[in-house]
C-alpha cells in the first residue's frame, strides 16, 4: 500500500535569520532575530543544514526540490555553507533528481569567487535594485549609511560576466511611485530579462501605513506607466512578474505567484535556529509550526495549522467575490487585507483600488496580445499591430 501522495513545495531558508549588512528604509524583516531561539547564533549550523535538506528532499515528490536562499542578507552565511548545501544536496538527492537552487541578495558580498561558484551549482539569482541611482538610495543604504546603487550596479554586471542573468527584484514604495518610467528604464538598461516588482505595504506600531509605503493609487499610476513602456518597446526581450502572471490567467491557465492564486501556504520559512514559520510575512510566535529539531519538516509543511492558514487566503469580502477581476488577483497578499471594502467590510486588500485600475488598464490589451499570439505572429510583430491598433483610436 503506498503512503499519501506528496505536495510540492519549496523551502524559503534564512541560514542567517534576519542579519543583514544594510538598513533599508522599509525592511519588514530586520526585527525578526527577536524570535530566535538562539540568539546568539549567527548562522545554521551544518547539522541543521543537512537536516533540512535531507528532509525536504523525503518530502518531496520530485525530480526537483526547490530551495530559496532568503534574509537578511543570506550571503552573510559565507561562500563554504553555500558549498556545504550542494555537497549535502547531491549527497541526499535520489539518481535523476535535481536540487533548484535560488539565491535572493542584495549583492553586496558578490564577488568573483562568488558568481564562479553561483555559475558552476546553477543557482537562480534574485538582485535587489530599486531602479534609477536616485531612487533606489533614498531606502537602501548599507550599516554606515552610503549608498549601495553603484555596488548593486557592479555586481549584476559581474554576476552578467560571469553568466548569470539575475532577476531584477524591485519594491515599489513612496519614492518609486512617482517616478515609473526611470524605474523601468533603469531596471532595462541592467541588461536583465525578468523583473519582479514588490509593493512595500508596512504599517506602524499604531496601524497606520508607513511614510514608505506605495499608495493604493500611486501603485496602479506605476504598474499601468510601467505595462504601457513594456507593450510598446519590451515583448520577447523582458518580462515582468505581474504582467506574466495576469497573462496566464487571462489565457486561462493558473497563477503561479502566492498573492495571485486562491490559496497559499506552500513555502514554509526555515529560520536559522531551525523554526519553521507559515510564511516569510508571517514569521511571529503565532505562525511557528515547530522546529525541525522536534518534528519533520514534512509533517510541518502538510500539517494541520499550515493547510488552515493557506485556506485563510480563501476569505474574501463581498467586494471581492463580485469583482470581476477575481480570477486575476484572488484579494492579494493577507498581509495587506486590513482596509475597509466599499460595503464597509474588514479585510479588504489594501492595494485593492491601484489593482483593480492595473488590471481594467492591461487586460484588453493582454487579451489583444494573446489573440495575436495565437495568430502566430512573434513579439516583434505583436507590438508593431498593437502601435497601429494604437494610432487608429
Amino acid at each position: 500500500m503506498s503512503g499519501p501522495e506528496k505536495r510540492p513545495f519549496a523551502v524559503m531558508a534564512k541560514p542567517v535569520g534576519s542579519r543583514c549588512n544594510m538598513r533599508c528604509a522599509y525592511c519588514y524583516y530586520l526585527g525578526k532575530g527577536k524570535y530566535s531561539a538562539h540568539a546568539r547564533q549567527t548562522r545554521m549550523s551544518f547539522d541543521l543544514l543537512e537536516k533540512l535538506i535531507r528532509q525536504a528532499v523525503a518530502a518531496s515528490p520530485g525530480p526537483v526540490v526547490s530551495f530559496t536562499w532568503h534574509g537578511g542578507e543570506p550571503t552573510l552565511a559565507g561562500l563554504d555553507f553555500y558549498k556545504k548545501a550542494v555537497e549535502l544536496q547531491r549527497k541526499a538527492l535520489p539518481a535523476g533528481w535535481t536540487a533548484l537552487n535560488n539565491l535572493q541578495t542584495n549583492g553586496l558580498l558578490l564577488s568573483d569567487a562568488w558568481c564562479a561558484f553561483l555559475k558552476e551549482s546553477r543557482f537562480d539569482v534574485g538582485l535587489s535594485v530599486d531602479g534609477s541611482q536616485a531612487v533606489h538610495d533614498k531606502n537602501r543604504r548599507d550599516l554606515g549609511g552610503a549608498p549601495t546603487f553603484q555596488r548593486v550596479r557592479a555586481a549584476a554586471a559581474r554576476l552578467k560576466r560571469h553568466g548569470i542573468e539575475p532577476d531584477l527584484l524591485c519594491t515599489v514604495n513612496a519614492e518609486s511611485q512617482e517616478r515609473p518610467l526611470e524605474v523601468y528604464r533603469a531596471l532595462r538598461a541592467l541588461g536583465s530579462s525578468w523583473i519582479q516588482f514588490i509593493p512595500i505595504v508596512a504599517r506602524g506600531p499604531d496601524g497606520a501605513v508607513t511614510p514608505e509605503s506605495v499608495s493604493p493609487e500611486g501603485y496602479g499610476r506605476f504598474l499601468n506607466a510601467c505595462f504601457d513602456q513594456w507593450v510598446a518597446h519590451d515583448l520577447g526581450r523582458v518580462d515582468v512578474q505581474l504582467f506574466a502572471e495576469a497573462a496566464r490567467v487571462l489565457a486561462g491557465g493558473e497563477a503561479s505567484l502566492c498573492t495571485q492564486r486562491p490559496d497559499c501556504g506552500r513555502v514554509p520559512v526555515v529560520e536559522e535556529d531551525g523554526a519553521v514559520y507559515a510564511c516569510d510575512h508571517f514569521v511571529d510566535p503565532a505562525h511557528r509550526l515547530g522546529f525541525l529539531s522536534a518534528a519533520r519538516l514534512e509533517s510541518l509543511a502538510n500539517g494541520d495549522r499550515q493547510t488552515a492558514f493557506g485556506g485563510e487566503k480563501g476569505r474574501l469580502t463581498a467586494q471581492c467575490r463580485r469583482c470581476p477581476h477575481l480570477t486575476l488577483c484572488n484579494g492579494g497578499c493577507p498581509k495587506d487585507r486590513f482596509a475597509l471594502s466599499v460595503d464597509g467590510e474588514p479585510g479588504q486588500h489594501y492595494l485593492c483600488p491601484g489593482m483593480a485600475a492595473f488590471f481594467d488598464h492591461a487586460a484588453p490589451s493582454l487579451r489583444q496580445m494573446a489573440a495575436l499570439s495565437r495568430r502566430g505572429l512573434g513579439p516583434e510583430e505583436i507590438m508593431n499591430e498593437m502601435k497601429k491598433q494604437e494610432e487608429k483610436l
